[in-house]
């Protein structure tokens, strides 16, 4: 991801322009399923002028098996690496990372990295986000261990990093929800969660605190 150098720290969710403040208020309002923990974090500085974000861990049976970030940057001027928008450099960007514990014997697969993508871009058409200018890697890690550790068994994870900017109306409503939860499916899908199946309906969880 290519972005423009800021001289100051950004701004956070409670400052900056109307637009930027609704649309952090759009990722607060995300919902996710119960295995899901969503809560603010600090966002970085100095890459954009107004900047918030998330962090998430996926637990199953008290065991963390992914964890997450979401990035909401914002330049009211536009970038133009952030794609165009109705014609004009997108003012917004999301910046996610996933990464989750995969079966050993799934590391040494080929298709591991065309799939971990897949599963963002799927993510984002089933919750109707809208978005132009995507891009990323998916990178796989092994771990294994040797002489006094070699008994160990070895790990392995998937990590997806990805940016792109979202698409709102051409009078400039812009819904960061759809893509907030979609990033939380990303993070269940990558954990190896399989779908809710249909007709059944979870209590979902919300920023900082699970569902039951």
């Amino acid at each position: 991801m290519v972005v423009r150098g800021e001289s100051r720290p950004a701004a956070g969710p409670e400052t900056g322009p109307a637009v930027f403040r609704s649309a952090a208020e759009g990722m607060r309002a995300a919902t996710f399923r119960p295995e899901v923990l969503a809560e603010e974090m600090p966002a970085p500085q100095r890459i954009a002028p107004y900047a918030a974000a998330l962090s998430a861990e996926v637990t199953v049976g008290d065991v963390d098996v992914a964890t997450g970030r979401l990035i909401l940057l914002h330049d009211p001027d536009g970038n133009d690496a952030w794609g165009t928008v109705h014609g004009l450099p997108g003012t917004f960007r999301l910046v996610a990372y996933a990464r989750a514990d995969i079966d050993v014997e799934h590391i040494s697969d080929p298709l591991l990295g065309e799939v971990g993508w897949s599963w963002l871009l799927d993510a984002l058409s089933g919750h109707g986000a809208s978005h132009v200018a995507a891009a990323g890697t998916v990178t796989r890690v092994a771990t294994e261990s040797y002489g006094g550790m070699a008994e160990e068994e070895g790990t392995a994870q998937i990590e997806i990093r990805a940016s792109w900017t979202p698409v709102g109306t051409a009078s400039g409503d812009l819904d960061l929800r759809p893509h907030t939860e979609a990033w939380g499916e990303l993070l269940c899908t990558a954990a190896g969660l399989p779908p809710v199946p249909e007709g059944v309906t979870v209590i979902p969880s919300r920023r900082g605190q699970r569902g039951a």
